[in-house]
């Protein structure tokens, strides 16, 4: 997901427009005078024009996919997941320029978040949100704290992880201060400037970090996530592609993404 497709929507959409007025202003009524038929442009430009509008309307103010490319929020998103993003979550913006016309509502603490990425935003990053402004994290020795607590894990077994790289990962279920959430950690992973850090988040930015902790590229490499970068909360997975066994992952269709206390113990 990134600017090109809703920018080729955005000039699709005024051409079938202008199309359509030029037809209306112009045309039509000298065409229908000489019984001519519409030329072929002039037919299509006006057939597509709703369907044009509506997915544009649809795509950047209500819901758009995005297809999760890598391993970043195992064990919660898995590569080849398509996830349904809801766009109006954060606020209405304006596609293409990204300009917000509509508060809506604001990132909470345990929101998985899709974003501009702030070193290249024509690229967008899904993480989980863990930090909102003015929040105090630490993350030392693989424990995460909020504004000096603890936020409390519980080991649910191992797993074997094969995507990005391979390793034997440790499963936790974490309670981020009220939201209960998987991760998985490297074991053998020794503590070092990817995974010790002290920060406050300052005002109008969030710190976001992925549920895979020890591979993952997030806020403790690039920096916290501008809420101008917004796009949107992930909501559903709605298909699951496996590229490792060239097959769906049906039993993940339509899956929630959040899940409570009660179902972690």
């Amino acid at each position: 997901m990134n600017t090109l497709f809703p920018l080729i929507l955005v000039i699709l959409t005024l051409l079938c427009f202008i199309i359509w007025l030029w037809d209306t202003l112009f045309l039509r009524a000298k065409r229908q005078a000489a019984g001519k038929t519409a030329p072929w442009f002039i037919d299509y430009g006006r057939s597509f024009l709703p369907v044009f509008i509506i997915v544009l309307i649809i795509r950047s103010f209500i819901f758009q996919l995005y297809r999760v490319p890598t391993g970043s929020l195992v064990p919660t998103v898995l590569p080849g997941d398509f996830i349904l993003v809801e766009q109006y979550a954060y606020g209405l913006y304006l596609p293409v320029i990204h300009s917000k016309i509509l508060t809506i509502g604001k990132p909470e603490r345990g929101d998985i978040a899709v974003f501009r990425w702030p070193p290249n935003q024509r690229i967008d990053y899904i993480k989980r949100i863990v930090g909102i402004p003015g929040d105090h994290i630490v993350y030392k020795n693989h424990q995460l704290y909020v504004n000096g607590k603890k936020m409390s894990q519980k080991i649910l077994g191992d797993m074997d992880y094969t995507y990005d790289r391979k390793f034997a990962a440790r499963v936790i279920a974490e309670d981020l201060t009220g939201v209960t959430h998987k991760i998985i950690i490297d074991p053998t992973q020794s503590e070092d400037g990817k995974t010790g850090f002290d920060f406050t988040v300052p005002k109008g930015f969030y710190f976001a970090m992925g549920d895979n902790r020890d591979d993952s590229s997030d806020s403790r490499m690039w920096g916290f996530v501008p809420a101008a970068n917004l796009v949107g909360k992930a909501y559903r997975i709605v298909f699951s592609w496996d590229s490792q066994n060239n097959k769906p992952r049906w039993s993940r269709i339509w899956d929630k993404l959040y899940i409570s206390r009660e179902q972690q113990s």
